[in-house]
């Protein structure tokens, strides 16, 4: 293992920022210190192990989960495939995971990896053992929770509040290690500036003496950022792990939007480690590689025709970690680069939005299920493996769009965000409501001809009597 501490400061490491929005540090990240490719080599073990660990396992939890009848039937109205598929494919890449997060540990032992260097007027980011601060444990133990509530789900059923329950836990956790908690910081700041609290701490003294650790506490400090940055981590984790559960429909859509996602934030977080951005740099890039490859270990078992489905631990898992990966680009208050994430995870984000959208159009509840995924339109026009293919493709432009964010001042990324969203979110609801609309002419026309002999009208609309033969 080697960790090399520069003698460069941040601020010298970074360009000037001249506006709140400006990102320049991944463009200069990308563009000195070996660039993406020399870290990724010099992490690529990370990458390696949970790809062969993922793909190694993935067969052993299948012939698991037959064992014990945890499949996946068929359903002709919303599901694509034809005979009982296996689940359990999401405890695979839970381990695949976390063998690429211990193997990131394990680097003192074996000294397989070459971590970004660290400032050296940065030593807090380093470790009493002299590495990186690795993938934070409050991190770990939120994948653990929400891989066994979706477990918990594939195999017995649990309710969507107990569901909801396990994911707030996951989230409390990263609030409790401050994952996330600063990416309100660049929004809520200068508001505090201009109310002449830059940092809006506010201290409120309290009518009697709180006893706390044998001291007594009189003054009631409250960190604005810090609670908005706790409430949205909820937010976050609550909406990324369904989004990306809701797009798991069809064979290797999953698995391979998420590798996508990895694949970008993985450009973005290098960038941002070359530069010198923050404590989690090495941690950063150590999810997106684990991520990258217990994606893509799985995927070869989960492409059309599927041997085996992520189930609700998987999706809930991949939802989580990449979701994680996007709070923690905003752990030194930088906003913008949680936006940038947004828009990489932006399929999942439109899937679902439009799915809200449609429903209360419809007038119906916000989590009854239907056919009218992106992924099931698309589906009805191009068979399974086009309509993959078209999302991957657009996850693809997502998150190209996504690191440019990052990489230039420009609004015409935004722009080109703003209409790409605009193309995708019209079109989907004009096919949801045309194929409604279809839907509810047929059930009138089948109505009428129902009706139509007990009413005494025959097909062409003429009267009859009660005695007439016809």
């Amino acid at each position: 293992m080697r960790v090399d501490v520069v003698g460069q400061s941040t601020s010298q490491a970074e360009p000037a920022v001249a506006a709140a929005w400006s990102t320049g540090a991944v463009a200069e990240g990308l563009a000195g210190a070996g660039g993406v490719l020399g870290a990724f080599s010099g992490m690529i073990g990370v990458f390696v192990v949970a790809f062969v660990v993922t793909l190694m396992m993935t067969p052993v939890f299948r012939r698991l989960a037959i064992a014990n009848g945890v499949i996946d039937r068929p359903d002709e109205q919303r599901k694509a495939h034809k005979f009982p598929v296996a689940y359990l494919g999401g405890v695979a890449v839970f381990l695949g995971l976390m063998a690429g997060i211990g193997f990131s540990y394990l680097a003192p032992l074996h000294g397989l990896l070459d971590f970004v260097a660290v400032p050296a007027d940065k030593p807090e980011w380093l470790t009493e053992v002299g590495t990186p601060r690795m993938v934070p444990l409050s991190v770990i133990l939120g994948m653990t929770v929400i891989m066994v509530v979706g477990l918990l789900d594939d195999v017995a059923d649990v309710s969507p509040a107990q569901k909801v329950g396990g994911m707030l836990i996951a989230s409390a956790a990263l609030a409790y290690e401050d994952v996330g908690v600063k990416l309100a910081a660049q929004v809520l700041r200068p508001i505090g500036a201009w109310l002449g609290n830059p940092d809006l701490l506010y201290e409120i003294p309290l009518p009697f003496g709180l006893g706390l650790g044998g001291a007594s506490v009189s003054v009631l400090q409250v960190d604005v950022i810090y609670w908005t940055g706790t409430g949205v981590i909820a937010v976050f984790v609550l909406g990324a792990c369904n989004a990306m559960n809701l797009i798991d429909g069809l064979d290797g859509l999953c698995s391979g939007v998420s590798a996508l996602a990895a694949s970008a934030l993985l450009v973005v977080s290098v960038g941002l480690g070359l530069a010198g951005h923050g404590e989690l740099d090495n941690a950063r890039i150590v999810l997106c590689l684990a991520l990258l490859g217990a994606s893509l270990g799985f995927l070869p078992h989960n492409y059309n025709p599927a041997s085996i489905f992520l189930g609700d631990a998987g999706s809930l898992l991949l939802g989580f970690t990449t979701i994680v990966i996007v709070l923690s680009l905003g752990d030194e208050g930088r906003t913008n680069l949680v936006l940038a994430g947004l828009v990489i995870f932006a399929v999942p984000i439109i899937d679902t939005s439009l799915a809200i959208v449609r429903r209360k159009m419809a007038g119906q509840k916000i989590s009854a299920a239907d056919d009218q995924h992106l992924h099931h339109i698309l589906k009805r026009a191009l068979g399974v493996k086009g309509a993959v293919a078209i999302l991957h493709l657009l996850g693809a432009v997502f998150g190209v769009l996504g690191i440019a964010l990052t990489l230039t001042r420009s609004r015409v990324a935004y722009v080109m965000v703003l209409v790409l969203v605009s193309f995708v979110a019209v079109i989907a609801l004009k096919a949801a409501r045309r194929k409604q609309f279809e839907e509810e002419a047929t059930r009138a026309r089948a109505g009428g001809a129902a009706a139509g002999p007990a009413n005494g009208v025959h097909a062409g609309g003429s009267a009859v009597g009660a005695s007439d033969p016809a």
